[in-house]
């Protein structure tokens, strides 16, 4: 049996190409905040309702479960690259930018801890990838004879202060996060997402 068209005035308006990034931008916003409060085994049908899209809409950018963390991984790296590639950004706002992705993405800490890994997957190449552009975004706005500049310090504190960002909420995330940077003698600035 076919359904009844509805009129106009209850039609919704198809946004074409725009409507479609404007949703793969919400699905992935919608993720990192659903992973965030659930994990990375959170229902996909939780990330579409809270982008406000129907779970036809996040199959259509994302084929799987892989693919929406590869997506919400990919854009945290964009941000702290622009971040690093901005010229009004020092390295601490830099390591601010870095440390809200901490507090705010499960799959972003996974990408940080990469480097054990053993085995060699397509998923494992493209994490190691993700995590080497990380790196050099920070490398970027490493000043000469920072206390993190021998080659493995870098990642090492990453590695360490991302083992420490663990908690029931963002603030106790955050919290902890700050602590270990303070530990670890690293200055870090605001705590907030790159706008470019």
């Amino acid at each position: 049996m076919s359904q009844p068209l509805l009129p106009d005035a209850r039609r919704p308006a198809n946004g074409g190409p725009k409507a479609a990034a404007r949703n793969r931008a919400a699905l992935i916003v919608a993720a990192r905040e659903i992973y965030a409060a659930q994990g990375l085994d959170a229902p996909l049908s939780s990330i579409a309702r809270r982008a406000g899209v129907g779970q036809g809409v996040l199959y259509r950018h994302f084929p799987d479960r892989d693919a929406v963390a590869t997506a919400v991984l990919e854009e945290n790296v964009r941000q702290i690259e622009e971040a690093a590639a901005a010229d009004d950004m020092l390295f601490a706002d830099v390591l601010g930018v870095l440390t809200w992705h901490l507090t705010e993405s499960a799959a972003f800490l996974g990408l940080l801890h990469v480097r054990g890994a053993t085995g060699r997957s397509d998923a494992l190449a493209h994490a190691l990838t993700l995590s080497d552009r990380v790196e050099r975004a920070l490398r970027e706005r490493l000043p000469d004879g920072h206390r993190l500049s021998a080659p493995n310090d870098l990642m090492l504190a990453v590695a360490m202060v991302s083992g420490a960002t663990n908690g029931p909420t963002r603030e106790v995330r955050e919290g902890r996060a700050a602590a270990a940077w303070r530990l670890l003698g690293v200055e870090v600035g605001p705590v907030r997402p790159f706008d470019a």
